[in-house]
């Protein structure tokens, strides 16, 4: 072969190396995995020390030990399932107990952050400093978290960053929606983040009073639904204790009337928890 053909094929080659390589070496972006529901659930709750897999763990104990005392009690295995069942369910269930308290006390304080962080900014501080100051001057809930903010902020000086973390540390619908409302105010600039911040306090302050009453009027029909679902499993808890109730629900048939009235008892509280929901906050800017 010729020395301009040889130079020539030499080239095409270098040339096809340096495509394949810079295509393998291109940069790919990386998607951040969404927490999951049960990791959602703890951070609303406000249970950051606690994740998913020590939940399940607490479930699994809480559950074997309703069981085996159960068991010890009755010598009946179907009825101690069923109340190992519930045993396992009950830190779940007080982990959302949790995260609603934790959401209807927050839904108060909220429209104080607002105006404080109204007036901070019509005193002419920065953003920064302003979320910065509710650490001292903000309600005594949320002090904690925006003082990791401020730590962070020093620490990086990367106000965006800081927002995000911020955001994963309140947890909160409400709490999104004012920390994206800084960040474009920080990104975009503007002179009527004050008149948005006002407005943003009125509009929660009536959302909260709304929700209040509905929730109050609400009460009482959801605890006499608990009452109603757990009153029938309390009377078979009682009645366990005579010999001839623990033969009748040892048969074929007893397991299945157990396995009946637990499916209908679920159905029918989920179908009123449905019916009288109130339509709550989403996440949606995370």
């Amino acid at each position: 072969m010729s020395a301009p053909g040889g130079l020539l094929g030499l080239a095409l080659g270098v040339g096809l190396l340096l495509v394949w390589r810079s295509g393998r070496r291109a940069p790919q972006r990386r998607t951040e995995r969404r927490p999951g529901r049960r990791q959602q659930l703890l951070s609303s709750a406000g249970l950051t020390g606690i994740n998913p897999a020590q939940l399940v763990a607490l479930q699994v104990a809480l559950g074997l030990t309703a069981l085996v005392l159960v068991l010890v009690t009755t010598r009946t295995v179907t009825i101690s399932l069923v109340f190992g069942g519930f045993g396992s369910a009950v830190p779940y269930l007080l982990v959302r107990r949790l995260s609603a308290r934790r959401r209807a006390d927050l839904r108060e304080v909220w429209p104080e952050v607002v105006d404080n962080l109204a007036s901070a900014v019509r005193a002419g501080l920065s953003l920064p400093e302003a979320l910065a100051a509710l650490a001292v001057r903000g309600p005594e809930v949320l002090r904690g978290a925006f003082a990791r903010f401020a730590a962070d902020h020093r620490s990086t000086g990367r106000f965006s960053d800081s927002l995000d973390r911020l955001k994963d540390d309140l947890a909160d619908p409400v709490g999104d929606r004012i920390v994206e409302t800084l960040r474009v105010a920080r990104e975009v600039g503007g002179s009527d983040l004050g008149r948005v911040l006002r407005a943003l306090a009125v509009f929660l302050r009536e959302d909260a009073r709304a929700r209040a009453e509905l929730e109050t009027r609400q009460g009482w029909v959801v605890q006499a639904a608990r009452l109603a679902v757990a009153a029938p499993w309390v009377v078979l808890l009682l009645l366990a204790t005579q010999q001839q109730t623990l033969a009748a629900y040892d048969s074929a048939v007893g397991t299945a009337l157990l396995i009946g009235g637990g499916v209908l008892c679920f159905l029918a509280y989920r179908l009123m928890l449905r019916i009288g929901r109130l339509p709550q906050d989403v996440r949606v800017l995370q």
